[in-house]
């Protein structure tokens, strides 16, 4: 029998109501209902015992702070710092924050680094070297707010001159190796674009002139443009103009927020592919992330482990790839409502409500614990992520499952192969979970152990002959 029209739109009705209840009630993604996620690949670790890959890199260990507040942040949280190991660590807000730009009454730049000076030097007592984002236009210099165009690009250049002489001259400071990145998220901030009135190459090209009149001076580099994503225009413009002109590009910079690991691996890909019809920037050129993390706005994961899983994925990912990738953020800003726990970027809680370590912090911990004899590992998944290190005989696996839609879980094989035969004790230890140590004993080549990975889970094997 036949259903009226109206019937029918009666019904369809009743379907898109009851759709609507189970997706409030349960919480359910519409999209998921609707479209089921297509099945990812399992993990099947396997890691070779004996064949070790060189040193292994670890772009993973520099540091970012951003403008959460226009003071000294850094200097409460030195020792957590150098307990990381950075070799760099990047501050933004380097003109406006700390005021280092004035003029005398003959309208002559004046140039005052008692607020700054500081800063570098807690970089420096973390055993660090400063990272410095050239941000932003003095009030002296602009020709309207903190973001704008100097009036004058000849006084931009000298400013950049006397900042890469202040800190890498052997007259001032004498810092070796010091990175100046010129400008911060030029596209957001400012508006800027590679034409028109607000031309970032016009501020670039300046900032390089200003830096290579510098005499007597210790290594450094200069980059940029440090964009809020890596955009194909900004990379063959920039690309383009300095090298027609025989203008300085140490690093290409840009920063990356996503969910998806697979996201920074491909930007590296594709900037390595587009360098190619650059042939003369393709030796030396180094691509840094200078700002990452899973969200460029307030997120509860940065306070847990879905942060920590999704840190040490994408410091995986990076392995090999990146040549500095900065983590975002050391430390949160205060909470106006006075919370410890707001969802911000850092990796350590404000010293308002006393500060302590996060998860991601906890993270990047372990993934130094590495040991630096890099080993040969196959097997990786869609979840799970694993790289492997040794050390006098003894092997170390790091593990990592983590899901962007907190759901995944995974039994993972983990077969160590090129063994002797003889007695092992694996040593299986969660980040901020149980510890269990387990005799195994091998009468071939190889061994298997298995592990159970919850969501968003962090677990170190080391394998080790027993006593």
């Amino acid at each position: 029998m036949r259903l009226r029209s109206r019937q029918w739109w009666q019904i369809f009705g009743l379907g898109v109501l009851l759709l609507a209840i189970v997706v409030v009630v349960f919480n359910i993604d519409v999209v998921q209902l609707l479209f089921p996620r297509a099945g990812g690949v399992p993990a099947n670790i396997v890691v070779d015992t004996q064949g070790v890959l060189g040193t292994l890199p670890t772009p993973w260990k520099n540091l970012a702070q951003g403008g959460e507040e226009a003071r000294r942040m850094l200097q409460d949280v030195v020792p957590q710092m150098r307990a990381l190991e950075p070799e760099y660590v990047r501050i933004d807000h380097v003109y406006d924050f700390y005021q280092v730009v004035g003029r005398d009454e003959s309208g002559a730049l004046t140039f005052d680094w008692s607020r700054l000076d500081p800063v570098v030097s807690d970089i420096l007592a973390a055993g660090a070297t400063p990272f410095l984002s050239l941000s932003y236009m003095p009030a002296v210099l602009s020709s309207g707010d903190t973001v704008a165009p100097p009036k004058d690009y000849s006084e931009w250049s000298v400013v950049v001159s006397r900042t890469v002489s202040h800190f890498s001259g052997t007259g001032g400071r004498n810092i070796p190796n010091v990175y100046y990145e010129v400008w911060n998220e030029p596209d957001l901030f400012g508006g800027w674009r590679t034409y028109g009135d607000r031309n970032y190459i016009s501020l670039y090209a300046a900032a390089v002139s200003g830096a290579e009149g510098v005499s007597k001076v210790q290594p450094f580099k200069i980059g940029g443009p440090a964009t809020t994503g890596l955009y194909k225009n900004w990379f063959d413009k920039l690309l383009e103009y300095t090298s027609q002109n025989n203008i300085r590009l140490d690093f290409f910079s840009w920063h990356r927020y996503s969910t998806d690991p697979g996201v920074f691996w491909q930007d590296v890909e594709d900037a390595r592919a587009w360098a190619q019809a650059f042939p003369q920037r393709q030796l030396d050129l180094e691509f840094i992330v200078s700002e990452w993390g899973h969200n460029s706005e307030n997120d509860g994961g940065y306070d847990g482990m879905y942060g920590a899983a999704h840190t040490m994925a994408v410091a995986m990912e990076m392995v090999n790839r990146i040549d500095r990738g900065f983590v975002f953020e050391v430390q949160d800003g205060a909470d106006p409502s006075g919370k410890q726990f707001w969802g911000r970027w850092g990796l350590l809680t404000h010293e308002n409500q006393g500060v302590v370590a996060k998860p991601r912090y906890q993270a990047l911990n372990w993934l130094n614990t590495v040991p630096d004899n890099r080993l040969s590992l196959t097997g990786k998944g869609t979840w799970v992520k694993a790289m492997a290190g040794e050390k006098g005989g003894e092997v170390q696996v790091l593990l990592v499952n983590f899901d962007p839609r907190a759901q995944h879980t995974e039994t993972v094989p983990v077969t160590f192969t090129n063994l002797q035969e003889q007695q092992f004790e694996v040593t299986e230890a969660f980040l901020r979970g149980q510890t269990k140590v387990t005799a195994v004993a091998t009468t071939a080549a190889e061994l298997r152990y298995d592990v159970f990975m919850p969501v968003n889970s962090m677990v170190r094997l080391v394998l080790s002959p027993s006593p």
